[in-house]
């Protein structure tokens, strides 16, 4: 299974914020959309991504100011991403590996969607769930 059977089951909707607007409003933000990360986007371009982590930091180090400061100071500038044909494993490696829950979905330097690691995990489970079911099928009918 890869990126693009997670992104036709999830859909491809992506929320993006650009570097100059607040940390107060991608708070704002993030809470009324119920997501854990935002894409920052300038000029049609990604050029980082705001994950709740971001955040916690900013706030240990400035306090309530920091929800002030712009995007840019804030946010992970050395995004991580994957393509379309990129697998659930190598996803899931580069998560773990790398310490982040999200990683945008980027073709032709055009972002298309965006997957968590609840996506990879729940598609990395059902896709577990129909081998063990082939394998029982298998095993019963000799």
């Amino acid at each position: 299974m890869n990126v693009e059977v997670i992104l036709k089951a999830k859909g491809a909707d992506v929320t993006t914020i650009t570097s100059s607007e607040t940390l107060g409003a991608a708070v704002e933000l993030l809470h009324k959309k119920k997501i854990g990360a935002i894409v920052v986007v300038d000029a049609g371009r990604v050029c980082g991504i705001l994950s709740e982590r971001d955040i916690v930091k900013a706030l240990a180090a400035a306090g309530a100011e920091a929800l002030d400061l712009p995007i840019a100071q804030v946010m992970t500038a050395n995004v991580v991403s994957c393509k379309l044909s990129d697998t659930i494993d190598q996803l899931m490696g580069a998560m773990t590996g790398g310490r982040f829950r999200h990683i945008p979905v980027i073709e032709d330097d055009e972002l298309i969607g965006i997957i968590s690691i609840g996506d990879a995990v729940k598609h990395r489970i059902a896709e577990t769930e129909m081998e063990a079911e082939q394998l029982r099928l298998y095993i019963a009918t000799g």
